[in-house]
């Protein structure tokens, strides 16, 4: 089995900054994509941004020049440095692994998701 557990949520003001952090483990042989993607109440899951193995990355518009993911592949993480949040940030935040088991079979894997609220 394969677990993705997240942490670094919480509650901050606007214009705050927070770092969210997801780390894989498990019968892991290597993991292709990593990403966060984000819900907020009444609305379907949506991509926030993406990092492939070799480093390329991908944002959603609303949250490109505020947010930087990174990952570290030896360590099987994967972190969110979110920064000049806004209101409209406000969701459960979700790490997603695109994982090679020891098997050779490829699965998506979800973590248990960590809240974000941006309030004053």
């Amino acid at each position: 089995q394969v677990q993705l557990v997240e942490s670094g949520g919480g509650l901050v003001q606007p214009g705050g900054s927070l770092r969210l952090s997801c780390a894989a483990s498990g019968s892991i042989s290597s993991i292709s994509a990593m990403g966060w993607y984000r819900q907020a109440p009444g609305k379907e899951r949506e991509l926030v941004a993406t990092i492939t193995g070799y480093g390329t990355t991908t944002y959603a518009g609303s949250v490109r020049g505020r947010f930087t993911i990174s990952r570290d592949n030896a360590k099987n993480t994967v972190n969110l440095q979110m920064n000049s949040l806004k209101p409209e940030d406000t969701a459960v935040y979700y790490c997603n692994g695109r994982v090679r088991i020891l098997t050779g079979a490829v699965y998506s894997y979800w973590g248990q998701g960590t809240q974000v609220t941006v309030s004053s």
